[in-house]
């Protein structure tokens, strides 16, 4: 049997769907969700181990017109990957028009050279059947795709095509990660990402870029008998008045972020974890390239 293995990356503005995606094909979650913008901030790696094809799946930040000096970062983290992979599949949900940013992110993989381009009409679960039709031509007509796929990574409705079409384009090659490895994500940096979406659950709209997540200690507690483990982590804002948010009303809403996160992360790592969360103030720190440096941008 030829074996292929490779890379292939989801692009798209932000809340595109690419996160959802991404688990839904590698069937666990590796990249951290939300119905807020910016969510993803790293290009995170997921594999999916097929008999016939290893395929490494690279979910991207939204690509923007950047306003920030972290926009700007988080677009070259998309161009960086786009030049590193086999294929790009360009996200475009089947539920809103084709807009400016789905324009300018056509343009830019029109730069592209040796590339192979595909577009993915996701969310079609949120669409009825002749809007997706719409939104299948008007996909189509941004670039030159090889495939152009209507999926929903909610409904479980022809993710498995996609990934059929994804490893037909793939190079004859060996794995390149260890058979059920699902991601290369440090578990510290996968501890920051689970902490960050608890802490995006139900903010305001102001919120979300502004949240930031540092784990500054994960390790094991000495002579625990269930092997305890102790998480502190960092939660930075840019305002004092986001950090009263976060915090909430006597701490209810810090101490329910820490809930969710600890039970996340008890899931991801298979042990009892001990969960310390603070909330400190970085002043506009999205802005500031020594802050970003210290935040890991």
């Amino acid at each position: 049997m030829t074996h292929r293995s490779g890379f292939a990356c989801f692009v798209g503005r932000p809340n595109a769907g690419k996160s959802t995606l991404t688990n839904a094909l590698v069937g666990s979650k590796v990249a951290i969700t939300s119905d807020r913008p910016q969510t993803t901030r790293h290009a995170i790696r997921g594999i999916v181990h097929r008999p016939d094809a290893q395929l490494v799946l690279v979910d991207t930040p939204g690509l923007h017109r950047p306003r920030t000096l972290l926009g700007t970062r988080l677009n070259d983290v998309v161009m960086r990957t786009l030049a590193e992979v086999d294929v790009v599949a360009m996200c475009v949900p089947a539920d809103e028009k084709v807009g400016p940013g789905d324009r300018f992110i056509a343009e830019r993989l029109a730069t592209l050279t040796g590339k192979t381009l595909f577009a993915v009409v996701t969310k079609t679960d949120k669409a009825a059947p002749d809007q997706i039709g719409a939104q299948l031509l008007a996909a189509s007509a941004l670039a030159d795709f090889a495939e152009v796929v209507p999926v929903s990574a909610v409904a479980d409705d022809q993710v498995d095509l996609l990934a059929d079409l994804l490893v037909a384009r793939l190079p004859e090659g060996p794995q390149l990660y260890p058979g059920g490895q699902l991601t290369d994500e440090p578990e510290l940096v996968m501890a920051a990402e689970l902490i960050r979406e608890a802490a995006l659950s139900g903010v305001r709209e102001e919120l979300p870029h502004s949240l930031a997540v540092v784990v500054e200690e994960m390790q094991p507690r000495p002579d625990h008998p269930r092997g305890l483990l102790d998480v502190r982590a960092e939660i930075y804002v840019e305002r004092p008045s986001q950090k009263a948010i976060v915090i909430g009303t006597g701490g209810r809403r810090l101490r329910a972020v820490g809930t969710q996160a600890r039970q996340q992360l008890e899931a991801l790592l298979g042990v009892p974890i001990f969960l310390d969360l603070h909330v400190r103030v970085a002043k506009d720190w999205q802005r500031d390239p020594k802050q970003l440096r210290r935040l890991g941008f």
